[in-house]
């Protein structure tokens, strides 16, 4: 990344403590770019970011599940047993168990969820991993084709070459590196730009498609895309008819129904503040953020109260004036 921009500052009584670099895409509803910082066409690791179009890839190989199952399978659980429970049906439906996931044992990101387990004497647990999800959904898509499970998560195998053509066709432009994710699963990088056209690509598929089923079902059911009180889930529930999806390592991507799209990659890989970010992306766009509240603001604490704030770096503080598009 070559030509980074200045996205965000974090500040703690009037002091510029940290600041986060990378760059940022916003699109308008006819796919222009209304606003970029930063180079738009370095190539990024997409990370869990991507998750949607894995979901289109099972979708499109005849894989049909039900709004939660669907949510579930593009999005990063937080191990909570509502979500468990649908990982446990969808692997159920193809005739299999827990010991078929690939994904590594891990503990839930809800905090009490991960308390009570763990005072439970339970161990760390595949299925609580929170990409367990997408995980259930490929090894059901190769059941119902037919395909070897054992090598599922292998990047040739036809479950990940699907995912790969989906990426490709939603992004506009070829696959920048093909590496393996924290999960396990093979990761098809892109570009910012790729990626803000892919999520505006997701909203506006015509009814019916893959790609509007899984778009349809995140807006639907966004407890299953993350979970309680996850920024994810909540941008979603407080901006009806956005799609919302972070990934590690600082990317984010969010979507109007009409196409509005964001997308980001902090190049630090701090995530404290792509959401905020979003939501000024989004009101710039024109969307009605009025109830996104404290998703809007990330406060800077000394000794439990607020001493400071992150605010918009100076080559997004534009943002604010670009006006509705």
């Amino acid at each position: 990344m070559s030509d980074l921009a200045e996205l965000a500052v974090v500040e703690r009584d009037g002091f510029a403590e940290s600041r986060h670099h990378g760059t940022l895409v916003a699109l308008s509803a006819d796919g222009r770019v209304a606003f970029a910082a930063g180079d738009p066409d370095a190539p990024i690791l997409p990370r869990s970011s991507v998750k949607p179009w894995q979901a289109v890839a099972c979708r499109a190989l005849g894989l049909e599940l039900d709004a939660a199952g669907t949510a579930l399978s593009a999005g990063s659980h937080t191990g909570e047993d509502a979500h468990v429970a649908v990982v446990r049906e969808i692997l159920a439906s193809a005739g299999l168990g827990e010991d078929a996931l690939g994904c590594p044992p891990d503990r839930p990101e809800n905090v009490p969820t991960r308390d009570r387990l763990i005072a439970a004497g339970s161990p760390p647990e595949r299925i609580r991993m929170n990409c367990s999800g997408k995980h259930a959904a490929m090894l059901a898509a190769s059941v119902r084709n037919g395909w070897d499970v054992a090598g599922y998560l292998d990047a040739d195998h036809p479950v990940q070459q699907r995912v790969r053509a989906a990426i490709e066709e939603a992004s506009g432009g070829p696959v920048t590196h093909v590496t393996t994710d924290g999960c396990g699963a093979p990761l098809f990088g892109t570009t910012t730009l790729g990626l803000a056209r892919a999520a505006s690509r997701l909203v506006t598929a015509a009814g019916g498609t893959p790609e509007r089923v899984v778009a349809d079902a995140m807006r639907a059911e966004p407890f299953y895309v993350a979970g309680t009180g996850h920024v994810n889930t909540e941008l979603m529930r407080r901006v009806p008819g956005v799609v919302a999806k972070g990934g590690a390592e600082g990317v984010l991507i969010a979507a109007a129904a009409d196409g509005r799209a964001v997308a980001m990659k902090v190049l630090d890989g701090s995530p404290r503040a792509t959401t905020m970010l979003a939501v000024a992306a989004l009101t710039a766009l024109g969307v009605d953020t009025s109830d996104a509240g404290d998703l809007a603001e990330v406060p800077v604490l000394g000794g439990g109260r607020p001493v400071g704030r992150i605010r918009l770096g100076v080559d997004v503080a534009e943002l604010a004036s670009v006006g509705p598009r």
